[in-house]
Order: structure tokens, then sequence, then C-alpha cells
């Protein structure tokens, strides 16, 4: 909600509300838009082995060789269930014989992209590479490289945010996923992502009460 929309929207008409609510949608549908594309364009740069390229190479603006047709976007996006080291299960995943549900979470969302079977909370939402993402989207690209906390600076703080979100990190994990993919064009409905699950699977564990300890700590920590 923008800052004072609620003394604005107090007592206008049915017809009045439509109108901010259409113009809200499209201004969200833009900003999304925008996220998509500016992401798409830096996201090779932190994927990189440190001190190396990676091979084969990957041009920032043909998404096709990415998602799990390259070694290391695949990597990145296998379900943390699946072994990425087996042959087999790399091949299926490229074929589209094995396809991604949305609530299979990438093992890219762990700290080290490591997935811990033992305790799934462990690392869970606290990777470099969303953390990057966050800052680029909700602070600025140059904040990428520095280490104030995600929200003291730049759009956030101009648009009234002032903390991390549940949500704001379910959005950001769905266009990290989006731009690891091969996918051309996003779309929430598109059943080759399942972006919409996922986006939803993810904001309903952090809002779950039986998961309250864990996600307070995540909040905590991205905070």
């Amino acid at each position: 909600m923008t800052p004072t929309m609620e003394d604005r929207i107090y007592g206008v008409s049915e017809e009045e509300l439509e109108h901010i609510a259409d113009l809200l949608q499209k201004g969200a549908a833009s900003a999304r838009s925008d996220n998509t594309c500016s992401l798409k364009s830096v996201i090779i740069d932190w994927i990189m082995p440190a001190g190396k390229s990676l091979m084969p190479l990957i041009s920032c603006h043909i998404k096709r060789d990415c998602g799990f047709h390259h070694e290391r976007t695949g990597e990145l996006l296998c379900p943390t269930r699946k072994d990425w080291s087996d042959p087999i299960v790399r091949q299926k995943l490229n074929s589209r014989e094995t396809l991604v549900r949305g609530d299979e979470w990438p093992v890219f969302i762990y700290a080290g992209y490591s997935y811990d079977s033992e305790d799934p909370w462990t690392g869970a939402f606290r990777s470099t590479l969303l953390l990057n993402a966050f800052k680029h989207i909700f602070t600025s690209p140059s904040s990428v490289e520095k280490e104030n906390k995600a929200t003291r600076s730049g759009n956030a703080c101009i648009h009234g945010m002032v903390s991390v979100t549940p949500a704001s990190i379910a959005y950001v994990a769905t266009q990290v996923t989006f731009a690891l993919s091969s996918l051309m064009t996003f779309s929430r409905t598109d059943r080759l992502s399942d972006s919409e699950r996922f986006y939803s699977t993810v904001l309903a564990t952090l809002h779950d009460p039986k998961e309250v300890v864990e996600t307070n700590q995540l909040l905590e920590w991205w905070n």
C-alpha cells in the first residue's frame, strides 16, 4: 500500500475505487516487468564461479541457453530433493520429461546453495543470489556490492519500505527463478515455471504459524 493511500480511498465511490485498483494493478505489472528485464542482464555475472567464466558462455540476452540447458543455471534451479549430479536427472529436467512443480523449491534459495535434508530451514532464503537480487530491486543496482541492509536506502526508502517482509522475499525468489530459467516471457500462470504456485507456497510457509520461530529468525537476519 502506498503512503497515505488509506486516507485517499476512504469514502470514495465504488467506481473510483475500481479505477484506483486498476491503476495499482498496472503500476505493479509495470514494476514487475522492469524488475524482470533488469535482473536478466545482471544475474549471469552473479552466478559466475569466483575467478572463472561460465562454460559454455551465456549471453544475458539469450535465455534459451539458461535453465536446465546449462550446467550452472540448471544446478541452481534443481529442486532440493533431486540430485543434479545424476546424468539421468539432468537429462529429464533438460528435456522437460520431468517438470518441476512450484512447491519443489530450488537449491539457489539456500546459503551456499546447499540444502540440509535433516533441517530444511538451515540457510533457507539466505543465499547471496537472493540478497543481491533483493538489493538490486528494492534499493538500487549499485547497492549490490555494498554491505548495507537491504532496505536502508534507495527505492525501498523512497516508497516507505522500512523492513523486509515475507511477501518481498517470495517476490524476489520468484523473480530469480525466472531470471535463471530458459523461459522468454514471464507469466504467473505458466505451467512450465509454475511461478504462481511457487510464490504462493513460499508465502504460505513464511506465514505458517507452525514456522513462526524460523520465520522470525529469517526476518531478523534480513533486517
